[in-house]
C-alpha cells in the first residue's frame, strides 16, 4: 500500500523536480497479420494496430488526470516490420507503403511515436530485411511518427559487419533526406547491439517475438527527482550517497508500478514491464550532467565521470528491481547530448568529447545517443563508430546504440535545433582518420569466447 505520507512525496516530486511518466507504450504483435498480399496486409496491420490502441491516448490522459501523474508520451510498438513484410514486400518501395500505414495509424489514435520499422541482423539479412533497411531513408523522409531501428550485433551472434557498413550508409542517406529539417530523420533511427525486445522508449522501441499478442510497458523518468535528493547530502560518504540513489529510484518505480498497472487494467492489456531510465529533457534541473556534477565533478567530462556513471546506473537498478518484480527495457541513465542541457554546457565548455562519451557507454544504460556530427561526416566513419559501439556491448553483454546525426550544411561548434523533447546540440567533431578499409571487409565479427556458456 502507499501510505500519505509517499503520496505528499510523490507530489513534491512531480510539482518541483521534473517527475514524470516519460511513456505508456503499448506494443503489438503483427505476426497474425502476414500475408503475401500487400494490400491486405496494410489493411491487416491497421486494423489490428487501430483496434488495440484506439482509447490508449485517452485512457492515458485520464489516468493523468486522477493522480495528478504527467505522463508525457503515448507509443506504440510493434513487430520487426522486416518480419511482417517478408512475404508481400518485393522492394524498398513495397516497404515504404507498410511505413505509411503506420504512419496513419499513429495520427489516428493520436500517439507521438510508433516504433518498429525494423530489422534484426545479428548474424545475417534476409533479403527482406535488406530491403527493409535500404528503405529507411525513404521512410523516414516521408513520415512523422514512424521510428525505425537495427539490430547489427549480439554477445551470442558476434557483429554483423555487412549490416554495420550498410547502416553507416543508411544514417548519411537519412541525413541527406531530411536535410531540409536539419538531418531530423537520423533522430529516429537507432542502430543497436543486444538490443532488448520490451523497451518502451523511442526511437528504438520494437515489440520482441517473444512477447504476448499485446502488452503495456511503461517508462518512468526523474532525473530532477535524483539531483534534488542528492543536493541534501552533498560531502557525505559514498555509502550516503548510493543510499540516497538507491531510495529515490525506489520511489519513482513504485509511481511507474503504479500508471503500468493501472493503465493495464483500463486498457484490458497484460502489464510488461517497468523501464526505470533517467531520461533527461532539455528543462533546466532534468539533466544526467548535473547529477554527475552533484556527486562531484566540476564538468561531466572530467576524470572520474565514467566512475560517477557507473555508480548512478547501479544504484538507480538497484533501487528498481526493489520496487518492482519486472523492470526491464533499458533501466539505468540515458546520456544523450542534444536532450540534456547539462550535457551540451559540457560539449560546449570542452568538457566532453566523442571519446569520453563513448567511454561513459561501457556503464551508461544506452550508447551514443542524439549526437550531431559534421554533414561530410564519411559513411565509413559512421560505420566504425557503429562498431565501435556494438562491440562495447557485445564484449560487456549490455545494450549499446549508436544515434548519431550528421547534420548537412553544418559544421564543428554549429547549433541545429531539433525541436521538444529532442533538443538542440552543439556538432560535435569526429575524429578524421579513415576506417574505411576495417569497415569493408565482409563477414561479421566473432562472439566473444564468454558467450558460449551452454
Amino acid at each position: 500500500m502507499i501510505n500519505i505520507l509517499e503520496v505528499n512525496e510523490t507530489n513534491r516530486m512531480i510539482e518541483h523536480d521534473n517527475l514524470d511518466v516519460r511513456t505508456i507504450t503499448m506494443g503489438i504483435s503483427l505476426l497474425d497479420c502476414i500475408c503475401d498480399d500487400l494490400e491486405k496486409l496494410k489493411t491487416n496491420i491497421y486494423n489490428k494496430i487501430y483496434g488495440y490502441t484506439k482509447n490508449l491516448v485517452a485512457t492515458g490522459e485520464e489516468i493523468a488526470r486522477e493522480y495528478g501523474i504527467p505522463i508525457v508520451n503515448k507509443r506504440i510498438s510493434v513487430t520487426p516490420i522486416a518480419l511482417v513484410g517478408g512475404s508481400a514486400c518485393k522492394s524498398t518501395e513495397d516497404f515504404v507503403e507498410l511505413a505509411k500505414t503506420l504512419d496513419k495509424v499513429a495520427a489516428d489514435v493520436g500517439v507521438n511515436f510508433i516504433g518498429g520499422y525494423s530489422a534484426l541482423v545479428s548474424k545475417g539479412m534476409t533479403p527482406a530485411e535488406e530491403l527493409l533497411i535500404r528503405s529507411i531513408p525513404q521512410a523516414l523522409s516521408q513520415t512523422t511518427y514512424v521510428c525505425s531501428s537495427v539490430n547489427v550485433g549480439s554477445t551470442k551472434t558476434g557483429i554483423n559487419m555487412d549490416a554495420v557498413r550498410l547502416m553507416g550508409e543508411v544514417v548519411k542517406e537519412t541525413a541527406l533526406a531530411t536535410k531540409d529539417k536539419d538531418s531530423l530523420g537520423c533522430a529516429k533511427l537507432v542502430v543497436f547491439c543486444n538490443a532488448p525486445d520490451d523497451n518502451p522508449f523511442m526511437a528504438g522501441a520494437f515489440h520482441g517475438v517473444t512477447e504476448a499478442d499485446a502488452i503495456i510497458n511503461v517508462g518512468v523518468s526523474g532525473p530532477g527527482v535524483v539531483k534534488h535528493a542528492l543536493e541534501s547530502v552533498q560531502g557525505e560518504s559514498f555509502e550516503v550517497l548510493c543510499e540516497t540513489i538507491k531510495k529515490t529510484a525506489f520511489k519513482i518505480t513504485r509511481v511507474g508500478q503504479l500508471v503500468a498497472r493501472e493503465a493495464s487494467k483500463r486498457l484490458g492489456v497484460p502489464f510488461g514491464i517497468v523501464d526505470l531510465s533517467l531520461a533527461p529533457t532539455p528543462a533546466v534541473g532534468d539533466s544526467v550532467a548535473d547529477i554527475l556534477e552533484l556527486i562531484g565533478l566540476e564538468k561531466t567530462g572530467a576524470p572520474g565521470t565514467t566512475a560517477a556513471l557507473a555508480l548512478l546506473n547501479d544504484q538507480v537498478k538497484k533501487g528498481g528491481v526493489m520496487a518492482s518484480s519486472y523492470v526491464g527495457g533499458l533501466s539505468g541513465a540515458f546520456i544523450p547530448v542534444s536532450e540534456d542541457q547539462g550535457m551540451i554546457n559540457a560539449v560546449q565548455a570542452g568538457a566532453l568529447t566523442l571519446e569520453k562519451l563513448e567511454a561513459m557507454t561501457c556503464v551508461c544504460s544506452v550508447g551514443l545517443d542524439m549526437i550531431a556530427v559534421p554533414g561530410d561526416t564519411t559513411p565509413a566513419t559512421i560505420a566504425g563508430i557503429i562498431a565501435d559501439e556494438a562491440a562495447i556491448g557485445m564484449v560487456n553483454q549490455k545494450t549499446t546504440a549508436v544515434r548519431v546525426i550528421p547534420v548537412i550544411g553544418k559544421d564543428v561548434g554549429e547549433m541545429v535545433e531539433f525541436g521538444g523533447l529532442l533538443g538542440y546540440a552543439p556538432v560535435m567533431p569526429v575524429n578524421g582518420f579513415s576506417c574505411e578499409a576495417f569497415v569493408s571487409r565482409k563477414g561479421r565479427i566473432p562472439a566473444p569466447i564468454h558467450s558460449f556458456k551452454n
